[in-house]
């Protein structure tokens, strides 16, 4: 019954999604909504990430939100979302304002205030938001979150056309759903206060004049992040810094290689919810059809979710497209080949008390096929688990699950 609710919710998005048209102005054509990430109505874009999600804590989650645009205000814009779970019966929100610092460089400093979920161990980097993604499968799976309630400051800018930072300031209450507790100081904290600064930077050199033809240039994302004990009541001090280098390779023959490397090291007093996973995107079910999904973009797909936690982690992540097909208009499959590999460290793991995982000492490895793009974007996925973290039961190291990739 899940696999059939998860299918439905991919099909009504594509459904409703693609009937978005690229709308018009008197003089140029507006980007596709699919690229920009927003919907423009009169003086209120509308961001497409907040109409529809699902996971396994709140079930399907319906929301809008968006911001006003220049047809309002010229250098203020307002706005934020509201969502609703219809499992976990919550509203979740976010309201804000930003002012435009420089029109040019697109720089915005913005203030904000978050009430919603977040997943356990997630790490993204800051400016990878500011760049569109139409779907986020992986989210479909997740269920370990914890609440939080977030008064954040930030600024925003494009400053080099191929460079793209963000300073933030956050003050964040943490209140664990999952029965966790961090002890410090021979205290155990299920709830705490955060008080944290980030600095996060990306580096996308095939923007950069593209009359340079540059076919083969990387992405580099690197974030660091101080948290702040005695800040606003902040309960810990700790550091965490993350690099991340996207490589895509691309041949005559429309083929392509993709490489994926990321680190990610935290030293301090850190609890398990600002700590780092590998991107885990296996249900803990039993059997292969029970843990039927969606493959995500960047993840582990045969590592189930809470299985290791780290607090020094690296990842490489290799899709090798071999082979393309043109069966039809609506069917053009892609085989590609993947493999993924993993290792990490846990200092004092016993600090983390009252759920039990595992630490990546020993290299984890993955590896598999896709067929993408069978029909209407779906396809499948095969991986398969093995080496040091190879499980005893056969069918447990297996990952069978459908892809969608929307080609615009």
């Amino acid at each position: 019954m899940k696999q059939f609710f998860i299918l439905f919710y991919f099909l009504l998005t594509a459904i409703n999604w693609a009937q978005l048209p690229a709308p018009k102005t008197k003089d140029t054509l507006i980007e596709s909504p699919f690229k920009t990430g927003f919907y423009p109505i009169s003086f209120f874009d509308i961001d497409l990430r907040y109409l529809v999600k699902y996971n396994d804590y709140e079930g399907f989650r319906l929301g809008f939100g968006g911001f006003t645009n220049d047809k309002l205000f010229k250098k203020i814009r307002l706005g934020g979302y509201v969502a609703y779970g219809f499992k976990d019966h919550r509203y979740k929100y976010k309201i804000g304002a930003g002012i435009r610092i420089h029109k040019k460089h697109r720089a915005w400093a913005n203030i904000s205030y978050i009430n919603d979920i977040q997943e356990v161990g997630s790490h993204a980097f800051l400016t990878d938001k500011l760049v569109y993604s139409v779907f986020e499968p992986r989210l479909v799976n997740i269920k370990q979150f914890y609440k939080h309630q977030t008064w954040q400051v930030n600024i925003q800018n494009n400053l080099i056309s191929f460079i793209l930072s963000e300073l933030r300031f956050s003050k964040r209450n943490i209140q664990n759903i999952l029965n966790y507790s961090f002890l410090y100081n021979n205290k155990l904290y299920n709830t705490y206060k955060l008080s944290e600064i980030t600095l996060s930077t990306r580096f996308s050199f095939s923007e950069q004049k593209k009359e340079n033809n540059k076919k083969h240039s990387p992405v580099i994302s690197f974030q660091i992040t101080k948290g702040l004990k005695n800040v606003l009541q902040s309960n810990f001090n700790y550091t965490k810094v993350g690099l991340e280098i996207n490589y895509l390779l691309k041949r005559k023959s429309e083929l392509k290689t993709t490489f994926l490397a990321e680190g990610n090291w935290a030293t301090g007093d850190v609890p398990l919810t600002q700590l780092f996973h590998a991107y885990p995107n296996s249900p803990t079910k039993d059997e292969i059809l029970q843990r039927f999904s969606v493959t995500g973009t960047h993840s582990f797909e045969t590592m189930y979710f809470g299985e290791f936690f780290s607090d020094k982690i690296a990842t490489l992540q290799i899709k090798h497209t071999v082979v393309k097909f043109n069966l039809s208009k609506r069917s053009k499959p892609e085989v590609t080949l993947t493999t993924r590999h993993a290792i990490g460290a846990l200092s004092n793991p016993e600090r983390h008390t009252g759920i039990t995982f595992n630490t990546l000492n020993n290299i984890y490895s993955e590896s598999g096929i896709e067929i993408n793009q069978l029909l209407f974007g779906f396809g499948l996925s095969f991986n398969y688990r093995y080496g040091y973290y190879y499980l005893n039961d056969f069918e447990d190291n297996i990952s069978f699950k459908f892809t969608f990739n929307l080609k615009l």
